[in-house]
Order: structure tokens, then sequence, then C-alpha cells
């Protein structure tokens, strides 16, 4: 009898043990969070003037995520930060590639918007700091710390690439409508505004959409434990501002999320396309930011998100695609008489005869696009296609989010999740019609009318070309 005991528990165990073999074909998924918190005295991004950090309100994060399905993978990171520059992404998708064997193509790397994280300096010869460059302590920190910021990135995606287990990945959309805005207004005045303030009688109506989807990837292992949430939304992240280090709206996001799934899970925020997309609600009351502000939202965008995980579809993943091309983008155009003017409204900087606001935000892109002699820009657009229903956009810059809309509603695709500021920035991409509109993001701008529709016309094509690939 005994006998006949121990020969069935040993059956059972070799059946166990049969079941949970790992078949090289099974969809594998890992997530990691880094910890990449600059030290205090760096100087925070995304304003016109210097911001020293002087305190930390919470930490910021390198979030990724790395699917394999029949030993190809592909990676995402997303970054706590304003933007991520092209040089330092190089540099992490070299030592992925050196530690992983994760091709660069395969590897996307995306920064949320946080204006409370450090300067992202665009280039490896000096550190741009919101257009000024100087000997100052600050520079120092920032210098020491961008040394060591690419490795501590890659760190996260080998983390993710090391925890790659058996997993089935879901996907869900949800409609959230209350904490964006478009920030571009038609006026009595016959103009376009932008932020033109709290109750303005001026305004009439805003001058574009705002995408109201909440796109979410839910990863969880063969056993039905949280790895990962993705989460899509188009949202600028200034919410916070001061000169506390912030990851911003995200923060609240994934701490909410946790209450839900568990600490263990890794909850990614991904930012869609914002360019002309902010957090003010100009009917609305003050204040309209700081950390308050940033909770509300997270919150409101954890309930629509928990709210997607009843009524989620699992996708069948039955391979991976990643596809990367580099197109040439034009330069506007800048006549030597407006370089002349541009020099000397720039001297004026930081003196009490300056130039208005959107002069001097005219006046640094006419200089910056002096320095390029002429090159036009290359940028990178990036796609993965997660098996035949889901797809992901990756472009660099802040895109208006009518171009998002358009590539959404054109993909071949079932779900498109799209997301700005990926392996590189420099600037906003308006629609055309924006540029004959003016004002910030078409003054600011150093790409030529018709850049966004390139930009399009490439993102759909090569999603075609990946379907049918």
């Amino acid at each position: 009898m005994n006998f006949r005991l121990f020969q069935s528990i040993g059956m059972l165990v070799i059946c166990c043990t049969m079941s949970l073999k790992v078949s090289a074909d099974d969809l594998r998924i890992g997530a990691a969070a880094v910890k990449v918190t600059p030290p205090l005295g760096v100087p925070l991004a995304g304003y016109y003037y210097e911001r020293g950090a002087d305190g930390v309100h919470d930490d910021l994060y390198a979030k990724a995520m790395v699917v394999e399905k029949d030993r190809i993978k592909v990676a995402i990171v997303e970054c706590d930060f304003v933007s991520i520059s092209k040089f330092i992404a190089d540099k992490i998708r070299d030592i992925v590639s050196k530690s992983t064997g994760i091709a660069p193509s395969n590897v996307m790397i995306s920064a949320t918007h946080s204006h409370t994280g450090p300067v992202i300096p665009s280039g490896p010869s000096s550190v741009e700091i919101e257009g000024t460059k100087s000997g100052s302590e600050s520079q120092k920190i920032l210098n020491a710390y961008i040394s060591k910021l690419p490795a501590l990135i890659a760190k996260s995606i080998e983390q993710a690439n090391a925890a790659l287990q058996p997993a089935k990945l879901f996907f869900g959309l949800g409609q959230e409508s209350s904490i964006s805005f478009n920030r571009r207004f038609f006026m009595t005045d016959g103009t376009v505004g932008w932020n033109p303030g709290l109750h303005n009688p001026k305004v009439i109506k805003p001058a574009g959409p705002i995408d109201p989807d909440v796109k979410v990837l839910y990863a969880e292992s063969k056993t039905d434990n949280p790895i990962a949430t993705l989460v899509n939304f188009a949202l600028h992240l200034d919410e916070v501002g001061g000169t506390q280090i912030s990851a911003d709206m995200p923060f609240y996001l994934s701490g909410a999320l946790a209450k839900i799934k568990g600490d263990e899970m890794v909850t990614i925020f991904s930012q869609g396309c914002s360019g002309n997309i902010n957090h003010i609600n100009v009917n609305g009351e003050m204040p309209q930011s700081g950390q308050f502000r940033a909770k509300k939202n997270g919150n409101i965008l954890a309930g629509e998100v928990i709210k997607t995980y009843e009524n989620m579809s699992e996708l069948a993943i039955n391979n991976i695609k990643a596809r990367s091309e580099m197109i040439t983008v034009p330069l506007v155009e800048i006549s030597a008489s407006e370089l002349d003017w541009a020099r000397k409204t720039a001297a004026k900087y930081g003196k009490q005869d300056a130039a208005p606001f959107l002069d001097l935000v005219k006046a640094f892109k006419m200089l910056d696009v002096e320095k390029r002699n002429g090159k036009p820009l290359e940028i990178e657009i990036q796609v993965f296609a997660l098996g035949d229903d889901c797809a992901i956009v990756g472009f660099p810059n802040e895109i208006f989010t009518e171009l998002g809309m358009y590539i959404k509603s054109r993909s071949p695709y079932k779900h498109t999740i799209i997301q700005e500021l990926s392996n590189g920035s420099f600037g906003y991409i308006p629609d055309r019609k924006a540029y004959s509109e003016g004002n910030y993001e078409p003054i600011s701008t150093i790409a030529a009318p018709g850049a966004g529709e390139l930009y399009v016309e490439n993102a759909v094509r090569m999603l075609y070309e990946l379907k049918n690939q």
C-alpha cells in the first residue's frame, strides 16, 4: 500500500515538473524599476530659467519591460525625465546590446516628460542648461550625474531581461476626459492663444481636441501574479512645479495601482502625443498646479485603469516584430535679417529690457537653426508589433495630439499605442495648420511645416509593412 502511494506521488511530481518546464517558444515577460534620482543641486528641466533641485519629494525611476517570443525580444523603458536625448539613448542601447543581446532597433527608450527632473543634455560636448552654458556648480553636478545615467537606465532593462518568465499579456482601453485639456484656444481677436489664463473673456473655444484614450498593457505570470502595467495617456507632465525632484503624476498613479496589484508590480507611464495638451482647466479655479493636483489626476487615471482591468482581452502573441527607420525632416528657413534680429534679441536675455517671452523663444530657435548650418534633422521612428493585434509606435519630440489620433485611426492593428519623446527630442512637432495659427509650439520648433505629417505618413507606412511582413 505504501509503495503504491509513493509511486503515485512520484508520478504526480514528474507530471507537475513536466508541466512547469519552459518552452523556448513561450511568451515571456520581465519588468524592473531602477532608481535614477539625481543629487540635490542638479538643474531641473523644462523652464526658460535655471532651477536647482533643493529637495526630493519622490524618487525618479527608469522602468523597463522586456517581452520575448520565439527568442525575439523587445524592450521598452520609460524614464521620469522631461526628455531623453539621442546620444544618451545610443549609449544605453550599446550597453544593453552587449549585456543582453537585444538589438538596438528592439530597444525603445522614452521619457515621461516630468518637469521636476534633471536637465537632459542634447549632446556629449557640453551640458545645456535651458539655453545657457556655465561653469557653475550645478553644471558640475549635472555632468557627473549624466556620466553615470546610461548605465543606470540600461540596468533597468538588464534586470527586466533577467526577470523574464512565462507570462500572459492583456490589453485594455479606457476613456478619461476630465484631467487633460487642449492648451491652444481660438480668441475673440482672431488669434490662437496659448495658456490664456483662467476665465479669460477673450477665449472662444479650444483650437484642438484632447485624446481621452487610456491604453493599458497588463502582464501577469502564468500563475496569475502581476508583473507590470503600462499605461499610455496623453498629458503634459508639468503639474507640480517648484524645486523639489518629483516624477509628477505617475508617482501617484503607481502608488494607487500598487494598492490593487501589489508593490511588486511595475507601473510604467507611457506619454502619449501631448504636445498641445496640459492639465490646466481654464474654466476651473486656482490653484491648478502642485502635488495635490498631480495626486488627484494620478488617482483619477488609476481609477480608469482599474476599471479596464475588469474588461481586458488577452493578446494572442504568435510573434514579435520590430522595425526602426531614420527619416529626414527639413529645418525651418531663416533669413539673414531674421538672424540679425535673433542675435540682438537673445543678447538681452536676463536683462531689464529683455524682449517678451515669445520673442526670446523665437530668437533662441533661430540661433539653434543657425548652429546646424543647414543640416536637416534625422529622426527615428520605431514600431513594435506584439502579435497581430497590438503595435507600439515610438517618436522623438512632443507631438500634437491630432497627429497621434490620426495614426491610430489609420493603423492596421486593432490596438495601437503611440508614445512620444522616444529615442531623442528637439522640441515640438505641430501639425501643419498650427504654423499658420502661430504661438508657442510652432514658434519654438526648428522643424519646418509639414514635419508632423511626415511623421504620420512614415509611421502608417511602417505599421502596414510590419503587419504584412
